[in-house]
């Protein structure tokens, strides 16, 4: 049984009087994957941007409950937002390469963190591109813009500019929506390699995305976490008739 990375404690999300989020407790273990599915605008991206405290970037944001990473809450006022960022790295929907090199939007992260040295800087970007599985199609092409790369490939630079920093947990924000299938396949064989050193929270509108690449599920639904498990449970002996209508398409 792997440990517990995440546990969130009657996490509820407020914008302004809406409610978005409603007393939401889940034990997320480390190294796995982790899929959050449910209809569009059900509180999947919302909660899984709470995981990292981007939320607080929308000023009439509140949120009440905990969430722990390591048996820290990382709401705590002492908690430096831009260290836990560190630690709990983020990949967007869509790909968001900086228009600089390839190499430099590697080194970007290890910079800002006060890393100067050339040869640790390559030693970085190379791990990371390798990590990311997009090493042997770059290599020859590190300080070519990176805005010249397809968006399969921008969006596995945008996995090794995450992974630069050395986080534990990754949260992923539906990473192969706007990919083909070709694209799409080369991500999630990669999630499968990534779960062995790190905690993967994927968002995902694509089911069968969910079945294949992750071992829990939880289903959101208006705000609320109406189930969550083993994936293999979830898709195919789910406890609640919610979320048997939504995996069968009876509604979503």
């Amino acid at each position: 049984m792997k440990e517990t990375k995440i546990k969130t404690r009657n996490l509820s999300l407020y914008y302004g009087s809406k409610m978005a989020l409603n007393s939401i407790s889940m034990d997320i273990p480390e190294k796995q994957v982790t899929a959050l599915i449910g209809p569009s605008g059900c509180g999947k991206s919302t909660f899984l941007r709470t995981l990292n405290r981007m939320n607080d970037l929308i000023p009439s944001v509140r949120i009440t409950g905990e969430v722990l990473v390591d048996g820290f809450n990382i709401y705590d006022k002492n908690v430096d937002a831009v260290n836990l960022r560190k630690k709990v790295g983020m990949v967007f929907q869509k790909s968001n390469p900086f228009a600089k090199s390839i190499f430099e939007n590697v080194a970007y992260g290890p910079k800002i963190n006060g890393i100067h040295d050339k040869k640790k800087l390559k030693e970085i970007v190379e791990g990371s591109l390798q990590r990311a599985a997009i090493w042997e199609e770059v290599k020859d092409r590190l300080h070519d813009s990176a805005l010249g790369l397809s968006g399969g490939q921008q969006q596995r630079l945008c996995i090794a500019r995450t992974l630069a920093v050395d986080p534990e947990i990754i949260l992923m924000d539906e990473p192969a929506s706007a990919l083909d299938p070709i694209s799409t396949s080369k991500i999630e064989e990669l999630i499968f390699k990534l779960k062995v050193n790190y905690t993967i929270i994927i968002v995902t509108h694509n089911m069968q995305q969910a079945a294949r690449v992750s071992d829990n599920t939880g289903f959101f639904y208006l705000g609320e976490l109406i189930e969550f498990g083993k994936t293999k449970k979830i898709f195919t002996v789910p406890e609640k008739k919610q979320t048997e209508d939504y995996i069968t398409g009876r509604f979503g």
